[in-house]
C-alpha cells in the first residue's frame, strides 16, 4: 500500500471485499487492535464460520499450524479467514515472539490467494525485519496502533464523532477528552451512546453531554480554568467546593493535569516570539482560535515567573494529594492551591 494504512483505510479496505492476504496488527494501543480483529470475522458470513474461519492463539499453536491453517481451501466460499491472536506472547515458552514472526515469515511471502491471515501482535510493537520484509513481498499489511496522548486525543475525538455523522462544540470537546482520557474504549462507548440519543447531523453541546454522560456542564476543570484565567475569585472557589461535595466525579489528579496542561501552555505563549492569534494556535496545537480565550485571558493576569512559580506548585500539589509530604485532604489541598494560583507573587517581574 502506497500509504500508511490506518484505522479508517483498513476498515474500508474490509469493507470493499477486497482485503490484502495478510495484516499484521501491533501496537500499544488494544483498542484498534480488537475493533480490527473483529472486523476480520465479519468477512466470513455467520452461517460459514464453522468452516471457513480459524481463530488461533499463539501460545498454544505453533508456527506451522498457522501455516498448515492458512493453507486449507476454504469449503463453499472464496476465502477463508485465519485470526491469531496473542502473537506477542510467543508460543508457550519455547519460542519468542520475534522468532514466532520469523517462523512465518516464508508464508507472508507468498501467501495463499483465498486466505486472509490477521495477526495480532497486542502492547507492543513487533520487531522482526525478515518478517516486514516478506510482508512488504506478499503484498501484506503492517498496521500499528499508537497509544493517542494528550496532544492528539482531540483530533481523535472530534475525527471520531465526524465519523459517526455528528458534530461538537469545542468546550464539548475539550469535556470529552478530560472525561475520556485517552482510553479509545470508553471514547467510542460514549460517543456511541450520544450518536443513539442525538441522532445523525446533530451538535453535541455541553447540555447534551451532561445530560447524556452526566458530566457537569457547570463544574469541571474547564470551568475552573477559565475562572482562574480570568482571576474569578468568587467562582473558582465554588467549583473547588463543588469538587469537594463530589470527589467520586471529581478526582484531583486528573483536574491537577489539566491544571498543568493550561498553565504550561501559557507559559509557551508568554515566550513565543510571535503573539498573534495564528501563530500561538500553532504553538500550543490549537485548531480554533476560543480555545485561545483562555489563554489571552491568564496573559492579562498572571505574568511568567508568576507561571513559572504556579507550575512549581502544581507539581508540589500532585505530590502531596498523593501522600508524598502530606497527610491532608485533597480538597483541602485543592482549595490552598486556588488560592496561592490565584495570588502569586513571581520571582521576579519580566515584561515581555
Amino acid at each position: 500500500m502506497a500509504e500508511t494504512p490506518t484505522f479508517q483505510s483498513i476498515q474500508a479496505q474490509l469493507r470493499s471485499g477486497r482485503p490484502a492476504p495478510v495484516y499484521i496488527l501491533h501496537g500499544e494501543e488494544g483498542y484498534y487492535i480488537d475493533a480490527l480483529s473483529h472486523a476480520f470475522e465479519e468477512l466470513v458470513a455467520e452461517a460459514d464460520r464453522d468452516f471457513n474461519l480459524t481463530i488461533l492463539y499463539a501460545p498454544q499453536t505453533e508456527p506451522a499450524q498457522v501455516i498448515d491453517a492458512c493453507k486449507r481451501y476454504p469449503m463453499m466460499a472464496d476465502r477463508q479467514v485465519v485470526i491469531l491472536r496473542e502473537t506477542q506472547s510467543g508460543f508457550s515458552g519455547r519460542i519468542s515472539a520475534t522468532n514466532y514472526l520469523k517462523a512465518l515469515a516464508g508464508y507472508v511471502a507468498s501467501p495463499s490467494p483465498t486466505t486472509v491471515l490477521c495477526i495480532c501482535f497486542r502492547g507492543a510493537e513487533a520487531k522482526c525485519a525478515e518478517f516486514f520484509r516478506s510482508l512488504t513481498k506478499g503484498r501484506g499489511v503492517n498496521f500499528q496502533s499508537k497509544k493517542l496522548n494528550e496532544r492528539n486525543i482531540g483530533p481523535a475525538i472530534a475525527g471520531f464523532v465526524k465519523e459517526r455523522g455528528l458534530n461538537i462544540e469545542p468546550k464539548a470537546l475539550a469535556m470529552l477528552s478530560e472525561y475520556v482520557g485517552t482510553d479509545l474504549s470508553r471514547l467510542y462507548n460514549e460517543v456511541g451512546k450520544l450518536t443513539v440519543s442525538l441522532g445523525p447531523g446533530a451538535m453535541i453541546t455541553p447540555e447534551a453531554i451532561e445530560r447524556n454522560i452526566g458530566i457537569s456542564k457547570d463544574y469541571n476543570s474547564f470551568e475552573l480554568v477559565t475562572a482562574l484565567a480570568n482571576h474569578d475569585t468568587a467562582r473558582a472557589f465554588t467549583i473547588v467546593r463543588y469538587f469537594a461535595s463530589n470527589p467520586k466525579n471529581n478526582p484531583v489528579q486528573p483536574l491537577c493535569a489539566t491544571l498543568f496542561n493550561y498553565f504550561s501552555n501559557l507559559l509557551i505563549a508568554w515566550y513565543s516570539r510571535d503573539k498573534s492569534e495564528h501563530a500561538l494556535m500553532e504553538a500550543l496545537g490549537f485548531r480554533w482560535p476560543v480555545q485561545l480565550k483562555d489563554i489571552t485571558a491568564g496573559m492579562r493576569f498572571y505574568g511568567p515567573w508568576q507561571v513559572v512559580e504556579i507550575i512549581g506548585l502544581l507539581r508540589r500539589f500532585d505530590a502531596n494529594s498523593k501522600g508524598n509530604g502530606s497527610r491532608l485532604d485533597p480538597y483541602d489541598l485543592l482549595n490552598d492551591l486556588v488560592f496561592h494560583i490565584l495570588n502569586p507573587i513571581g520571582e521576579k517581574a519580566v515584561d515581555l
